[in-house]
């Protein structure tokens, strides 16, 4: 068995940012990391609990160079860095699943910890077949044009619930009680790593529940960007979309890595 856990960090246990600051710039960074280091962790513990025979972990935060990489389970490979052929690394038909740790809910979501889709500043948000979508969805179905499943979430309560939204049977592990963009109630960090290295080994020693999730194609991305020019921008170039309003620009694809 093989699998990836692909590590994000708004969505660990006891992190909310700080007002007026993306993570990235907020004094919760540092413990964000941290945490998404033991999260992963525990759920790559987890999965070789289960018998796993390799797992990956995914460094997927920003610039994807957050993990503290010598605190991983020394049996785990490591992605990290840009600049990759395709949107999940090392991903093929011969992985049993992948796991999502420390995603968060996507754009729109009331009370959600740090919600967004891939840039708070950049974008407003991203529909896929008139359906809006997040991370947790897109990244799904990226593993999912591998036949590979979601088979494990770690998150607060609202990406747990947009993930329960998408994957079949997918087993969650709810980090903290979302209240607003810099507002939760937390688990203890410790509690969520042990809940999340538990529902991991469960999670696959039942592969047989889960499928993998994909997206009808061809099918059309719509994205509604903040500012203007940005979508002025975007509905130019080698990838131009279709204008639909000055904020929001549409494609036609044929699959889903044709943008991702």
């Amino acid at each position: 068995m093989k699998f990836i856990v692909a590590v994000d960090c708004e969505g660990v246990a006891a992190t909310v940012g700080s007002p007026g600051a993306s993570l990235n710039e907020s004094r919760d960074l540092k413990f964000a990391q941290l945490q998404a280091t033991r999260e992963a962790d525990a759920c790559a513990k987890g999965f070789f609990d289960a018998g796993a025979d390799q797992v990956i972990v995914w460094d997927n935060h920003g610039g994807s160079l957050n993990l503290h990489y010598d605190l991983l389970d020394e049996r785990c490979d490591i992605a990290l860095g840009v600049g990759f052929t395709h949107r999940f690394p090392g991903l093929d038909s011969s992985f049993a699943g992948v796991a999502f740790i420390g995603y968060h809910a996507m754009d729109n979501t009331e009370d959600a910890v740090m919600c967004h889709t891939f840039s708070s500043a950049t974008y407003q948000s991203m529909k896929i077949n008139e359906t809006q979508v997040g991370e947790l969805a897109i990244d799904g179905a990226v593993a999912g044009s591998h036949d590979v499943p979601v088979v494990f979430v770690a998150s607060d309560d609202k990406g747990t619930a947009e993930a329960q939204s998408f994957f079949e049977n997918v087993a969650t592990v709810t980090t903290k009680e979302a209240l607003g963009w810099n507002a939760a109630i937390s688990k203890h960090p410790q509690r969520a790593i042990a809940e999340i290295r538990a529902g991991a080994k469960a999670a696959a020693e039942r592969l047989d529940v889960f499928a993998p999730f994909r997206f009808i194609e061809p099918l059309s991305l719509e994205i509604r960007y903040k500012r203007i020019e940005a979508a002025q921008s975007a509905s130019r170039g080698l990838k131009a979309g279709e204008r639909t309003d000055p904020y929001t620009v549409r494609w036609l694809l044929d699959s889903l890595a044709d943008y991702f």
